[in-house]
């Protein structure tokens, strides 16, 4: 009996004991964790801001600076990040081609130790564009969602790593211990292997061999599923495209809208300025929750919300947690705008102090199950291999750039809009969102890479050419 759900995935072996083995699941999934220890590194970059505001922004008598820093200047020191993000991620793309998923991300780790956010933004971009293609290449068709959304959950578990302690220690000390994380990576994701997909388009079939052998297990036959992947090598090889007329197909095109697309929505749902602004987002509403306490309440929420989510994307699918988590952060932007709009109107908002932590962990917990981990995990479903790199290089890109206009300008467009108004925007784009994927975002739940490409291109998966897609036999 065939699993459609499964695409290129499953084959059994009889044993010497005439039992039936399938794959095994746990070296793709010590793989997907070991390169997110760089997400987690990603997670305290983007959180940094956050307890450190108030010891850098004021004038102390501590060991790091006694300079006044205003509210612009500080903007920029949370927003550079992003620019640094942004201006990797197309020489990446290019690199993951070339030199490969894992030395790619390798080469990452000592520059990790340098001081600014430039460079350290230039790194959380570099693996935010890789670690996803990574793991969709790794990893079988019916757990490629799981894995996926591993990327985001160590983000937001970096994330809540600063708020507790960046609580408990200075600047100093908390800038120290982020900067052993990437140490953790570099040794750990050195001994994993690199993709068997970059192997045989390099053209080192024993590589590949070997990695799908690591990634599969030693009592699984390899060769079927070897030789869908050089199949579709040769396939797109024997096509000559350039790279113009690659992005020139209708699958190309979709795939890129929907990609740029969902990065433009994710971003512009303001939820970078409710991360790295939650202390003040906290303070203005005047909630007797101490700031640092508050932060890290979303924090927490954060991290379980991505994890329940983990376990879903493969049950529910990808399109049904983006309209469920585009439609209630719209509500909760909404809410947060009436909050403030009473406020700023001189009524007394002092019974409902409580409203500002509810709705944003409310909209923290819908962006962690949607909006947060589905569009990385689709930027590495959806681009045909021909362009993968450089495809994924300009949806990260986008993502960076809409991040360090968020994070800069969202002082700027309180000052000059008010914070209740900012918030109405950021609705108004969520729903917006929502609109979007109901009527452009496909399902990619349990299809092979090579049936996504198929369903972009306007052809049916059951009706593609032998040869693309392959169905595997009941696991026993």
């Amino acid at each position: 009996m065939d699993d459609p759900q499964l695409g290129v995935s499953t084959q059994t072996l009889v044993s010497s004991k005439g039992e039936f083995q399938s794959a095994k699941r746990l070296p793709q999934y010590l793989a997907a964790i070991s390169v997110t220890i760089g997400a987690f590194a990603l997670g305290n970059v983007l959180a940094w801001t956050s307890p450190t505001a108030d010891e850098l922004s004021q004038t102390t008598n501590n060991n790091l600076t006694s300079t006044l820093m205003t509210q612009s200047e500080w903007s920029w020191v949370g927003s550079l990040m992003n620019i640094g993000a942004a201006l990797v991620v197309l020489p990446v793309g290019y690199l993951i081609d070339k030199i490969g998923r894992k030395f790619t991300m390798l080469g990452l780790t000592v520059p990790l130790y340098y001081v600014g956010r430039i460079i350290t933004g230039m790194m959380g971009g570099a693996f935010s564009l890789t670690a996803p293609v990574y793991v969709s290449e790794i990893a079988e068709s019916d757990i490629r969602g799981t894995l996926g959304t591993y990327f985001q959950l160590m983000v937001t578990v970096g994330i809540l790593f600063v708020y507790v302690l960046g609580s408990q220690v200075n600047a100093f000390a908390l800038t120290l211990v982020c900067g052993i994380v990437p140490l953790v990576f570099g040794v750990i994701f050195f001994f994993m292997p690199e993709t068997p997909l970059y192997y045989i388009q390099t053209g080192r079939i024993d590589r590949a061999r070997d990695s799908l052998q690591y990634f599969r297990g030693k009592s699984y036959n390899v060769e079927p599923e070897l030789q869908v992947i050089e199949n579709v090598v040769d396939t797109s090889r024997a096509q000559k495209l350039s790279l113009r007329e690659s992005f020139n197909t209708t699958a190309a095109k979709r795939a890129l809208l929907v990609s740029l697309g969902l990065m433009v929505f994710q971003q512009l749902s303001g939820v970078n300025a409710v991360i790295f602004y939650a202390s003040n987002i906290f303070a203005e509403a005047g909630s007797d929750i101490k700031p640092a306490i508050a932060t890290i309440i979303v924090g927490v929420i954060q991290v379980i919300a991505t994890f329940i989510s983990s376990l879903c994307i493969d049950k529910l699918g990808r399109r049904i947690l983006l309209i469920a988590s585009d439609a209630v952060m719209t509500i909760c932007s909404t809410v947060l705008g009436v909050f403030f709009y009473l406020k700023h109107n001189g009524n007394d908002v002092s019974n409902i102090g409580w409203l500002p932590l509810v709705s944003v962990c409310l909209f923290i917990v819908m962006f962690s199950f949607g909006y947060g981990p589905i569009p990385w995990l689709m930027v590495g479903e959806l681009f045909p291999n021909q362009i993968k790199g450089t495809a994924s290089s300009i949806a990260c890109l986008l993502n960076w750039f809409l991040s360090f206009l968020v994070t800069k300008f969202f002082s700027d467009m309180v000052t000059a809009f008010g914070i209740y108004t900012t918030f109405w925007i950021f609705s108004a784009i969520s729903c917006l969102g929502t609109i979007f994927v109901f009527f452009i975002v496909p399902e990619t739940k349990g299809k092979s890479l090579e049936e996504i490409q198929k369903e972009l291109g306007g052809e049916s998966p059951n009706n593609a050419p032998a040869g693309l897609v392959f169905e595997a036999p009941e696991k026993f």
